[in-house]
């Protein structure tokens, strides 16, 4: 088989990685890919939003399966366009796709098929969402309609500060189109954690658990970012939580999926906020998250290629899902600034590294034989162990043997359980 993965980041290399394990593959291109894909798969110059251009090189090279990693193009209907043409591929419909493109679109489809989640409300006019503030308890949470290439939500503590982002969303457009519509909700108490499911054929089968770390500093201090640090399995996920979750998430997703018509066939991501052992939702993504991917995926022992075909057909089933008992940890790399401005370019010098290392590109490129930064997340420096304490012991000892100037990470992931 000849599979084609779309995008560029740590999420990509990981797929790649483990696509790569499969008997039944014997080409893999990546587009665009990253330093890192490289050394496993062919890097293909076009952009991940690049429909066209996608389904042309599809077509004419014979790609038995398509993967897609990031958002925009599943928001963009690439799936649409490639079934069109009778190509396989793995990721939900335009329609399905929704549930992550617009927070307006999602919330509604939680309240109206009482998905438990943070209390909200969305407005258009600059007016009326000032004039109803005082509805929301602070911290509040404000978030712009689209994708905002994941920056587009935004926790204020002050109503002062509430009403300047109102304003920097609807009226100064900072977010341009995609904030057309904001969201304000609840600010949820707790611990995030987060669950990948395979969706096919009226069933949701969830992938074992993960927890990422959103803020830059440690001690979850500092701006959110993409993520910077991630364990598996995440200890929030008891056998009470999970069963809360089936029954009071999962149920009533499906069900949602049946009345409104979705034929959902792909991952879906379910971010969670537990508190007390109570688990709200907190977003959908239709695709695989980073880091998670990167944590979750070296315990997967199946083909996942069988995985995904199994989906695409709808013959999929919990039994075909079988993982490894150890844990896997990863802390990812990031450059100066991030997620502010920072540098691109910047040279990588990796000395040798334990053979149980995973080393995942995210933001990096190969120019003149030289390995560069090219992004703010660099590299997810990655382990299984026996236990979470062997796999990050491990991973700090050997995370100094990557160099690049103003490199930075966390040194607690995993510390706080």
């Amino acid at each position: 088989m000849k599979v084609l993965v779309i995008g560029s980041g740590g999420r990509e290399h990981a797929l790649c990685w483990k696509i790569s394990q499969s008997q039944n593959v014997s080409k893999i291109y990546c587009a665009p890919g990253n330093g890192g894909t490289e050394s496993i798969a062919e890097n293909i110059d076009i952009k991940a939003d690049e429909i066209d251009k996608l389904l042309k090189f599809a077509i004419e090279n014979k790609i038995d399966l398509t993967v897609v990693g990031p958002e925009d193009p599943l928001c963009g209907g690439i799936v649409d366009e490639f079934e069109r043409h009778n190509l396989k591929i793995f990721g939900p419909n335009k329609k399905c796709a929704q549930l992550e493109g617009s927070k307006d679109f999602s919330k509604k489809f939680m309240k109206k098929y009482g998905v438990p989640t943070a209390k909200y409300k969305s407005y258009t006019d600059y007016e009326e969402a000032i004039s109803e503030l005082e509805e929301f308890k602070l911290p509040l949470v404000i978030k712009a309609d689209g994708l905002c290439a994941g920056k587009g939500v935004i926790i204020c503590n002050s109503k002062e500060e509430a009403k300047d982002t109102i304003k920097e969303i609807l009226n100064d457009k900072c977010f341009g189109d995609e904030g057309n519509k904001i969201v304000i909700e609840e600010f949820l108490e707790g611990i995030e954690a987060s669950l990948l499911c395979f969706v096919t054929n009226g069933k949701i089968i969830p992938l074992e658990s993960a927890k990422d770390y959103k803020k830059i500093y440690e001690n979850d201090l500092g701006p959110n970012t993409g993520g910077v640090g991630c364990f598996s399995p995440s200890p929030l996920f008891t056998e009470e939580v999970k069963s809360k979750i089936q029954k009071n998430v999962i149920e009533k997703i499906l069900n949602g999926f049946k009345e409104e018509d979705l034929d959902f066939k792909g991952i879906l991501f379910i971010g969670f906020m537990i508190l007390d052992g109570q688990p709200k939702v907190l977003e959908f993504n239709v695709r695989f998250g980073d880091p998670e991917t990167e944590v979750v995926l070296p315990r997967l022992k199946s083909d996942i290629v069988d995985l995904f075909l199994k989906t695409i057909d709808g013959s999929l089933e919990e039994s075909d899902l079988v993982w490894d008992d150890k844990s896997c940890v990863t802390v990812v790399l990031t450059s100066a600034g991030y997620p502010g401005s920072y540098k691109k370019g910047l040279e990588i010098n990796i000395d040798s590294l334990d053979s149980s290392i995973i080393l995942f590109h995210n933001g990096t490129k190969y120019e003149d034989n030289k390995l560069l930064t090219n992004g703010g997340r660099v590299l997810s420096v990655t382990r299984l162990g026996e236990t979470i304490d062997i796999a990050r012991d491990n991973i700090y000892k050997n995370i100094e043997k990557v160099k690049f100037e103003g490199a930075y990470y966390r040194k607690d992931i995993t510390k706080d359980i």
